[in-house]
């Protein structure tokens, strides 16, 4: 029961916070209401990005892998620090100087509008059938199970995963729909907080509970005994084998942390470049502190459970049931339910913003009013997370939360990068090259993990039975030797495309060069430390690899 009374009680407190802070915003506007009136300041982007990435598909997921794999794993942290700074320092300023209110607006600008109109149905595409649907699914198996509803409701595991499902979906949609951006960010900031000192609790009290009280303790122990779970580099058959982190990893992560509207909104809304700045650095450096929530945990189940559970995405869950003290389990749950929230709202409010600049006021009723997209924009979001919540429970035999969720987002991931980079980098190439890159970048990247993916694994296992190949280590090696890692396969995809584009630019190339045109809407001076900062930042991601290098 004091569990309960926390979770309802912190969660009340975080929802008045962010209806006052935000009663000065003027939602009837689609500056007010979309961005937050562009009035973030570094804190505020800083809380929100974390918790906004920090979610339980996140949490569970990764804790999951590094279960099973190791720190190896932490690349989907550690290298996002350094994708922030490329964001802070290169593509910040270029955005906010254009007035960018979404990454499709640039792409219209740069190219033409139907270009821009596809990435936004692919962006949208790509939210409502992959992301918001994982993120229900993980945040309600999260819920579920840690306050063993099936048991306090009386109701079978199904009906109260359902029930879980519905009740994120719709006080998420609230806060999205209804509050805008500027509610989305001020309670993702609050939580965000409460995160970190929940998330940070799991580890202490883990390695308490395996050190005899003592943390230091508890780690000695839990390396000692597990030194191949702290290997960096890792190995071929690994999830993240070493050498993606050359390849497709960082591209994943620039397109995340610097093309991404769910993410970048966020800084879009701040108050002048240099607060931008320092909310996306300030973040970085919270971010490579990211694998003691969301890796160490699953290496400390390993061991506390002997390898014993069933399934890998269970390590977090059963962990936090293990070692954490009762009275805190409300609070914890309190701020997961914030972290499943924040992830939810920000993929609905950018779908909302999407759909509200990009679809409705440009291809259905191009006269319409700011009240008027707004509030046909808030229509969508409901129809949108209404169909996420019907496509969340299909997603229990998808396997590993995580790398299903990664392996799909290949889908729209590399074309819509693919398309900005070449955009940004050249001022010639035509609009009908950013065309054929979207299409060719979704048929070929569908067409190799959907059918050129199985059919030469399924050849080589089929080959290693028929020589009485059984050792599940060997077998491991020899898919993983079969077809490349989906990683590489974005890279591949990634040259092949950019390539395509830039012949066709020579072929055929823009007859005026584009230029991107100051709008004055915000200070775009930067933070005068932001390449410094961002120096010290990558210089610490590359030690960390280094220390933990076998």
């Amino acid at each position: 029961m004091i569990g309960i009374l926390s979770f309802v009680g912190f969660t009340a407190l975080v929802a008045i916070i962010s209806y006052f802070a935000t009663r000065s915003t003027d939602e009837s506007s689609s500056d007010g209401y979309f961005l937050g009136g562009r009035s973030l300041t570094a804190g505020v982007i800083a809380g929100s990005l974390l918790l906004t990435n920090l979610s339980t598909e996140q949490i569970v997921g990764l804790n999951g892998q590094s279960y099973t794999e190791g720190i190896v794993v932490m690349a989907w942290e550690t290298l996002a620090a350094i994708a922030m700074v490329v964001t802070a320092i290169f593509l910040l300023p270029r955005y906010l100087k254009g007035g960018i209110t979404t990454v499709p607006q640039f792409l219209k600008d740069r190219y033409d509008v139907t270009t821009k109109t596809l990435t936004s149905i692919l962006f949208l595409t790509g939210y409502v059938v992959v992301l918001l649907p994982t993120i229900l699914y993980s945040g309600a198996l999260a819920i579920s199970t840690m306050f063993d509803l099936p048991t306090m409701l009386g109701v079978s595991d199904s009906t109260a995963l359902n029930m879980s499902i519905w009740g994120i979906g719709v006080i998420g949609s609230i806060y999205a729909v209804f509050g805008g951006l500027k509610a989305v960010a001020v309670s993702d900031t609050i939580n965000a907080v409460g995160l970190l000192i929940g998330g940070l609790l799991i580890p202490i009290f883990g390695l308490m509970a395996i050190g005899d009280g003592s943390v230091f303790g508890g780690l000695d122990v839990l390396y000692q005994a597990n030194p191949d779970k702290f290997d960096s580099t890792g190995e071929i058959t690994n999830s993240v084998p070493f050498s993606t982190l050359f390849t497709g990893m960082m591209l994943i992560n620039l397109f995340y942390w610097g093309t991404n509207q769910q993410i970048i909104q966020r800084a879009l809304g701040a108050k002048n470049l240099a607060e931008g700045q320092k909310g996306l650095l300030l973040a970085s450096f919270i971010k490579i502190l990211g694998p003691l929530i969301v890796v160490l945990p699953g290496i400390i189940a390993f061991h506390y459970f002997q390898g014993g559970l069933e399934m890998p995405d269970q390590a977090y869950r059963a962990l936090v049931n293990a070692v954490l003290p009762k009275y805190l389990v409300g609070f914890f749950v309190a701020v997961l339910f914030g972290a499943i929230l924040s992830s939810f709202n920000s993929v609905l409010n950018s779908s909302v913003t999407l759909f509200g600049l990009d679809v409705y006021k440009q291809h259905i009723n191009p006269e319409a009013t700011e009240q008027t997209v707004v509030k046909y924009g808030k229509i969508f979001g409901i129809v949108l997370a209404v169909g996420a919540m019907l496509i969340a429970p299909l997603i229990s035999n998808a396997g590993s939360l995580f790398a299903y969720l990664q392996e799909l987002n290949g889908i729209y991931t590399i074309p819509i990068f693919t398309i900005i980079v070449v955009g940004y980098l050249t001022k010639r190439v035509p609009a009908i090259a950013a065309k054929i890159g979207i299409i060719a970048g979704v048929v070929l990247y569908c067409f190799s993990q959907f059918y050129l993916q199985p059919l030469f694994v399924n050849g080589a296992l089929e080959e290693a039975a028929a020589a009485g190949l059984t050792d599940p280590e060997a077998l491991a090696l020899v898919k993983a030797e079969a077809y490349p890692h989906f990683i590489h396969v974005m890279a591949i995809l990634f040259v092949l495309n950019a390539s395509i584009m830039l012949i066709i630019g020579k072929i055929k190339p823009n007859e005026e060069p584009f230029e991107l045109e100051y709008t004055k809407q915000v200070s775009i001076e930067p933070y005068k430390y932001v390449k410094q900062v961002g120096v010290v930042i990558c210089l610490i991601v590359i030690g960390l690899y280094v220390y933990f290098a076998k």
